[in-house]
């Protein structure tokens, strides 16, 4: 699949785990990458973690309907992390036309909206 880095919408979800649960959010990754490893529209899936308490997700998507598809994906799982941590900060990286569908959808999230200025496609 050839997409634009126009087409592209990334989120950028920042957790911090509730003290002592670090090790079961851990555990709920597995199902996370499981889950969205089906999706069509999804560029790119991973984690990362940093002082063994936060964890970050790192994930990509062929426009605004990516994201939604993925958000409804993964949503039961969601709610199960966001009982064992804190979602302390969102970001969401696209082109203006693709962030403003996502403005109503995800304005509950409170997400930092980063504009597409340039890139490279290859």
């Amino acid at each position: 699949m050839h997409t634009r880095p126009e087409d592209v919408v990334s989120l950028h979800p920042y957790f911090k785990a509730h003290e002592g649960r670090f090790e079961d959010f851990l555990a709920l990754l597995p199902q996370f990458v499981a889950t969205t490893a089906t999706e069509e529209k999804c560029l790119m899936y991973d984690f990362t973690s940093r002082d063994g308490s936060e964890i970050f997700c790192r994930e990509a998507y062929v426009g605004a309907e990516g994201v939604l598809a993925h958000l409804q994906n993964v949503g039961d799982l969601l709610g199960q992390a966001l009982e064992i941590s804190d979602l302390t900060r969102v970001e969401v990286h696209g082109s203006a036309k693709e962030l403003e569908k996502l403005k109503g959808p995800m304005g509950a999230l409170n997400p930092a909206w980063y504009v597409f200025e340039c890139g490279v496609e290859k």
